[in-house]
C-alpha cells in the first residue's frame, strides 16, 4: 500500500476558508472514481500557527502503480489547476507500508 500526503498553504484572502472547503470538495469528489484509490480525505487547518499548512490531503493507494494512474488520470488533472490557483505552496510525501 502507498500513502500519499499533500499539504498546501493558500493565498491570504477573505475567502481562505471557502477556498479550503472548495479544495476538499474537489479532491474528495475523486473518491470511488479512480482505480486503485482506496481512501481520500481532505482537512482544513483550524489552529492559527504560522508554520501550519492550510489544507492537507491524506490518501491511500493499492500500490505505486495506482498512485501513478491517479496522478495521470483525467479527473485528477481537472482538479490540479483549480487547486494550484488557490495555493502558494505545496509539499508532498509518498511512502510504502
Amino acid at each position: 500500500m502507498v500513502k500519499h500526503i499533500v499539504m498546501w498553504r493558500l493565498r491570504d484572502s477573505a475567502s481562505k476558508a471557502a477556498d479550503a472547503a472548495r479544495i476538499k470538495v474537489l479532491l474528495e469528489g475523486l473518491s470511488g472514481r479512480i482505480p486503485g484509490l482506496l481512501k481520500i480525505e481532505v482537512g482544513a487547518n483550524f489552529i492559527a500557527d504560522p508554520n501550519a499548512a492550510d489544507v492537507v490531503l491524506y490518501s491511500e493507494f493499492t500500490d505505486a502503480a495506482a498512485l501513478a494512474v491517479y496522478q495521470a488520470h483525467p479527473l485528477h488533472l481537472e482538479v490540479v489547476p483549480q487547486v494550484k490557483a488557490l495555493a502558494v505552496e505545496r509539499r508532498s510525501a509518498d511512502y510504502l507500508i
